[in-house]
């Protein structure tokens, strides 16, 4: 990725400006121009105006050194005018040089008004460049979170939270800050050096010569410091997601911190992460002090050159006094856009890096809906034929299934009963397709078709899943279980909450249905936060339900009333209970034991009790010493 970005810095500057006057086109990202053209489509018309008025600035600067010029040789002094015919017409239309002697105020309403001109055009400048910018960077937020909700499951265990954050924010920020200031002043740079030097080089070319020799001087040195520069601040961006991802890691998981004492330890590990990513900004900052150094140092002699050599012509009257003045004015505008471009280029860099960041967001591969996506009933019959399963990255160890086949008719319950790490999750992940199933590793049927060709959003909308560890957001009771079905109504709300035993929690609550949760449900026990889930699951009234583990936080009590609640009110409703603890699978009409990813045992309760087996062994010991109180389960 880090290479990518590097190859493609040195062309990013002109695939932008190319990208400025591109047509729109239907973005590829096979580069990371070709994103950026995408990411500018909707502000492109704001900045190239922008850049409009910023020439225009640029010509209007470079009027008033000439005005002053031509007061002070012509009209103080007594040098006759060179100004071009038209000018020249008029000038003497107005009754000449006398008619201004007379008058000199009105040179100074003439210099006024083209100063007000500039003004009135640089506001408009940057005014279109600021909502040019706004524009691209919501269209960069938007683009980029739209994409995240698009990929699958596997991508997020390859990538921390913390750096895919850093990527949405810092780098974001970064590039709109490169493309609104650093390239159109870069643009206007180029307007205004061109024009200065032109001016310069009508005044007196040996000195223009002379003041130009710096300009390749001081643009080649910042291209030198420029792969130094770009190292650096690759090396501090990914230090700074690093960072991002432990401050993330640790504001979530505070309650298990402070639980087992570990406060130290993790603030010893921010803190030595923390004087890492200082150390290498701190050497960043080295590397940046040097280049601005000696870039002052060349600029402070370039000044010195244009006035100790404009001073020699001007005493042996190759120059005039005015054209001196304006000479030195013209070089005074020369110099800050030589050493803006030098910064424009080191900030290229570093927009590079960070262009490379999105494009690899951006190039994972989201979930794809199949081809001809159907949209069947999914109140069918459930079938696992001959399904094997390894999570990607897992070469080396077993599969998590082997093999597997059973059938769910419909509108039956089956229970699921193995150790950790025996595949029942997995099951439930193929399931709702949250993992693909590979070509020749078995099939998922519902009815007479494969899931493969199932819409997944379809699937997934008609397959309610309450997870092993629940995720409530940080809003009121009732938002996080209506988050699945925002437009069911309150009967709707009341009936889920009764049948996941959560009514009389939610009673005790000093605001009821409004109760907030916090962040994760940190203020609900691990129960509660369960049940929350559960009933949340349940108002969106899906034809499959599947429960991983979902109960192992309740009591026995309440583990056994929810389960009979689910019976009498989803009848109809095809469900999976994933669980450690036989009590919440013992009423199901087929139960299957995993063991090592295989179907070691099935039947049901009574059979599986009398073949004396894994199954037997577990209802055995969880019998001989029954889970009490909230919060435990059965073995693992």
């Amino acid at each position: 990725m880090y290479r990518h970005a590097r190859g493609l810095r040195a062309r990013l500057f002109f695939s932008i400006l190319y990208a400025m006057t591109e047509k729109n086109q239907t973005p590829r990202f096979r580069s990371g121009p070709s994103l950026i053209r995408f990411f500018l489509r909707g502000s492109l018309h704001d900045f190239l105006f922008s850049i409009l008025f910023a020439s225009l600035v640029s010509l209007l600067d470079m009027l008033n050194p000439r005005i002053i010029s031509f007061a002070v040789d012509s009209v103080i002094g007594n040098l006759k005018p060179v100004l071009p015919a038209p000018l020249m017409d008029a000038l003497n239309g107005i009754g000449g040089i006398s008619y201004l002697k007379s008058r000199f105020y009105l040179i100074g309403l003439l210099v006024a008004g083209v100063a007000l001109l500039a003004a009135v055009c640089r506001y408009l400048f940057h005014a279109l460049n600021a909502r040019g910018a706004e524009k691209l960077v919501k269209r960069m937020r938007d683009t980029l979170y739209a994409h995240l909700q698009k990929l699958p499951q596997s991508w997020y265990g390859e990538n921390s939270t913390g750096d895919i954050i850093q990527r949405c924010t810092s780098d974001v920020d970064l590039i709109k800050t490169f493309l609104s200031e650093r390239l159109t002043e870069l643009i206007r740079m180029i307007v205004l050096i061109v024009m200065a030097v032109s001016f310069m080089a009508s005044i007196s070319p040996r000195m223009t010569f002379f003041s130009s020799l710096f300009i390749p001087v001081v643009v080649l040195f910042g291209l030198i410091f420029h792969v130094k520069i770009s190292g650096a601040f690759m090396k501090v961006d990914v230090e700074e997601g690093k960072l991002s991802a432990i401050v993330q890691e640790n504001l979530t998981g505070v309650r298990v911190v402070r639980a087992f004492g570990r406060e130290q330890f993790e603030r010893t590990r921010f803190e030595d992460h923390n004087t890492l990513y200082t150390n290498h900004w701190v050497r960043l900052i080295n590397i940046l002090s040097v280049y601005w150094s000696i870039g002052d140092l060349l600029t402070g002699l370039q000044l010195l050159l244009v006035t100790v050599l404009g001073a020699v012509f001007c005493v042996r009257g190759r120059i005039t006094a005015g054209e001196y003045i304006a000479f030195v004015s013209y070089n005074a505008m020369l110099t800050w856009p030589v050493r803006a471009m030098g910064r424009t280029i080191s900030d290229m860099s570093k927009a590079g890096i960070s262009v490379g960041r999105l494009l690899y967001i951006m190039n994972a591969s989201p979930e794809e809906e199949p081809v001809d996506a159907l949209t069947p009933p999914l109140d069918r019959t459930i079938t696992f034929s001959h399904v094997s399963f390894r999570y990607p990255g897992s070469a080396g160890e077993a599969e998590a299934l082997h093999d597997v086949s059973f059938e769910i008719p419909a509108g039956t319950t089956l229970g699921i009963i193995g150790s950790t790490g025996s595949g029942k999750t997995t099951v439930a992940r193929l399931l709702e397709k949250l993992w693909p199933l590979e070509p020749g590793c078995g099939s998922i049927t519902i009815g007479e078709n494969d899931i493969r060709d199932i819409s997944t959003s379809y699937l997934r909308q008609g397959i309610g899943l309450v997870m092993q560890e629940p995720y409530l957001f940080s809003r009121t009771l009732s938002e996080n279980i209506r988050v699945s079905s925002p437009s069911s109504t309150d009967r709707d709300l009341r009936r889920a909450v009764r049948i996941a035993s959560l009514e009389e929690t939610i009673d005790h609550f000093p605001q009821g249905y409004d109760t907030f949760v916090g962040e994760r449900g940190v203020t609900l026990s691990g129960g509660q936060k369960q049940r929350a889930a559960i009933a949340q699951m349940l108002i969106r009234k899906t034809p499959v339900m599947i429960f991983d583990d979902s109960l192992s936080a309740v009591d026995a009590g309440t583990d056994a009333r929810i389960r009979e609640a689910l019976k009498t009110e989803t009848a109809g409703a095809t469900v999976i209970l994933i669980a450690h603890r036989i009590s919440t699978v013992m009423d199901a009409d087929q139960i299957i034991v995993l063991d090592g990813g295989r179907i070691a045992e099935r039947g049901t309760h009574a059979s599986l009790v009398a073949e004396g087996g894994i199954y037997a062994k577990t209802w055995r010991l969880q019998t001989a010493a029954p889970a009490s109180g909230e919060g435990k389960g059965g073995i693992a």
